[in-house]
């Protein structure tokens, strides 16, 4: 294996995890539990599959399109890191402190694409986070390695929704939390390695 494959298998797995930590299927599985909970097994595997799907639809869109819409709006990719990076330190510690990102007053007929497609699994934060690793891209091979990157993370989101009813039976509610914090931990060390390349970049110039 040479050192090129060794980059691409690096930043693939980098952005699989990234992406993962930030989508944080723990915290959304308590939501859509509370969402689906009068719906069927079969509704709510439908709805598992179609939430993941929304959210690599809005991803995908914001990953091809978004740089462009940053040159009309004149706004640098250093500056959207770093807005990204305290966005991420803001989630981060809302999911330390255990408050409920993705709480709604009321149920929404079509719960696939609000709240669980988007704001809850495609945030601001993802859409950032991939935005960034997009601009990183240097070979066509780490294209595909982060497109496979994006589609495994949604793949395991739609398959960790579903099994959710399981999931909780096991580890109950304090198991759910403790990934939560954990997740948090991580997507907090992540934010800070945003701001500080931010920085870097903006001294840089």
């Amino acid at each position: 294996m040479n050192i090129a494959e060794v980059s691409t298998l690096t930043f693939s797995i980098q952005a699989f995890v990234t992406l993962l930590v930030i989508l944080d299927p723990p915290g959304a599985t308590p939501i859509f539990l509370g969402l689906v909970a009068d719906k069927s097994k079969r509704e709510r595997i439908q709805l598992a599959w179609q939430a993941a799907l929304v959210s690599l639809i809005v991803i995908a869109f914001f990953s091809i399109f978004g740089r462009f819409i940053l040159e009309y709006m004149n706004v640098s990719i250093e500056a959207l890191q770093a807005a990204g990076g305290l966005l991420l330190l803001y989630v981060a510690l809302e999911l330390l402190t255990g408050r409920d990102l993705g709480e709604t007053d009321g149920k929404d007929k079509n719960i696939a694409l609000v709240p669980l497609g988007t704001p809850l699994l495609a945030g601001p934060g993802a859409i950032v986070a991939t935005m960034i690793f997009v601009q990183q891209i240097e070979t066509p091979a780490q294209s595909l390695g982060l497109i496979a990157a994006v589609v495994a993370v949604h793949v395991v989101i739609a398959i960790s929704l579903m099994a959710s009813t399981t999931i909780l039976g096991i580890i109950k509610d304090s198991g759910v939390t403790l990934l939560a914090r954990i997740a948090g931990l991580l997507l907090a060390a992540i934010a800070v390695q945003m701001l500080v390349d931010a920085i870097k970049a903006f001294t840089a110039q």
